[in-house]
C-alpha cells in the first residue's frame, strides 16, 4: 500500500486539474456564445421594429417632413459622427500627454494622486456633465464663437449666422463636454500601457545617449501603439452612444458644417431621448430605425478598430 499511494495522489490531482480546465473552457465558451446570442437578438429586434420606417412604401410622412427614412436619418448620423470626432480630437492629445506625465515625468508621490483625480472624472454622472455644459460652459463659449465667426467666418466650420450663437449650445460645445467625459477612459488605459513598456528597452535607449523624449519616441510609442488605438476606439464608442450630456447641451436641428451655430445639428442618441417617450406607431419605428443606424456605426467602428490593432500587433511581432 505504501508503494501505490504516492502514485495515485498525483494522478488524482491531474484528473481534478483536467476537469477544472474543461469546466473553465465550457464556461468561457458559454459566456462568449451568450454575448453573441444577445447581440443577435438586439440586432433582430432593431431590424424588425424599424422595417416600417426603412421600407419606402411604408414610410411617412415622417419627422421633419422627410420624404424617406434616409433623408431623415442622415443628418442625425452625420451629427453623431461629427460630435464624436470633435471629442476625440480634443481629448486624445491631452489624455496621452497626461498619461506620459504620470508614467514617465511626474514624481511617484504625485503621479498616483494625479491618476486618482483623473479616474474620478469617470465616476461623475453624465447628467452632471450635461448640466455643467449647458449652464457654465455654453455661456462661457459665446465670446469665443463670436470671435471665431468674425475672424474665421470664411471657413465653413466657423460660418453661419452669428446672431444664433448667443446661447453657446452648439455642436462644438457638445464636443468639448464629450471630450471631458472620454478623457479619463483614454488616460487610464494609456497610463497602464505606458507603464508596461519593458524597462530594459527604456534603459537601452537612454544608455545610447537619447533624451527622455527620444526614449519615449523610440520605445514607448512603438510598444503602446496598438493599446493607444484600442483606448481611442473605446472612447469613441462611449462618445457615439452618449445621450444625456449631448441632449442637455445640444439644441436639436438638422445638420450643418458650422460648429458655432446653435440649433443646427442633432445626434441619434439625443433625438431618441427627446422623442421616444411620446412616440408611437410610425414615429416610434423611425426612432428605432435611427437606433439601428447607431448600432451599425458602432459595430463598424469596433470592427475597424480590431483590424487596426491586429495589424499593428503583427507588425510589432515582426510577422
Amino acid at each position: 500500500m505504501s508503494t501505490t499511494s504516492p502514485r495515485t495522489k498525483p494522478q488524482a490531482r491531474s484528473t481534478t486539474g483536467a476537469v477544472g480546465d474543461k469546466a473553465f473552457h465550457g464556461l468561457a465558451l458559454a459566456g462568449g456564445a451568450i454575448i453573441l446570442v444577445v447581440l443577435a437578438f438586439v440586432a433582430a429586434f432593431l431590424l424588425i421594429r424599424s422595417l416600417p420606417a426603412i421600407m419606402p412604401e411604408t414610410f411617412g410622412p415622417g419627422a421633419d417632413e422627410a420624404i424617406d427614412f434616409w433623408e431623415y436619418v442622415w443628418p442625425l448620423m452625420a451629427g453623431t459622427v461629427l460630435v464624436s470626432v470633435i471629442a476625440l480630437l480634443l481629448a486624445t492629445p491631452i489624455a496621452i500627454g497626461i498619461s506620459l506625465f504620470i508614467s514617465h515625468y511626474a514624481p511617484r508621490r504625485f503621479s498616483n494622486s494625479i491618476g486618482y483625480l483623473i479616474d474620478l472624472l469617470a465616476a461623475i454622472p453624465s447628467v452632471v456633465y450635461g448640466a455643467w455644459g449647458m449652464l457654465v460652459l455654453a455661456p462661457a463659449m459665446v465670446p469665443i464663437y463670436q470671435w471665431l465667426h468674425e475672424n474665421l467666418g470664411f471657413i465653413p466650420l466657423f460660418a453661419g449666422d452669428p446672431a444664433v450663437t448667443t446661447t453657446g449650445r452648439t455642436i462644438l460645445t457638445s464636443g468639448v463636454v464629450l471630450a471631458v467625459m472620454v478623457l479619463p477612459i483614454i488616460t487610464a488605459l494609456c497610463r497602464e500601457i505606458f507603464l508596461q513598456v519593458p524597462h530594459l528597452h527604456e534603459e537601452a535607449a537612454l544608455a545610447l545617449g537619447g533624451t527622455r523624449w527620444e526614449m519615449i519616441k523610440m520605445t514607448v510609442f512603438p510598444f503602446a501603439r496598438a493599446g493607444v488605438i484600442s483606448s481611442i476606439m473605446l472612447a469613441l464608442g462611449r462618445a457615439l452612444g452618449e445621450t444625456m450630456a449631448v441632449t442637455m447641451v445640444l439644441s436639436p436641428g438638422g445638420f450643418s458644417w458650422s460648429l458655432v451655430t446653435s440649433g443646427a445639428n442633432a445626434t441619434i442618441p439625443s433625438e431618441i431621448a427627446l422623442n421616444f417617450p411620446e412616440a408611437f406607431g410610425q414615429r416610434q419605428a423611425e426612432l428605432i430605425a435611427a437606433g439601428l443606424m447607431l448600432f451599425i456605426i458602432t459595430l463598424v467602428v469596433n470592427v475597424v478598430a480590431r483590424a487596426i490593432v491586429s495589424s499593428h500587433a503583427k507588425k510589432a511581432e515582426g510577422l
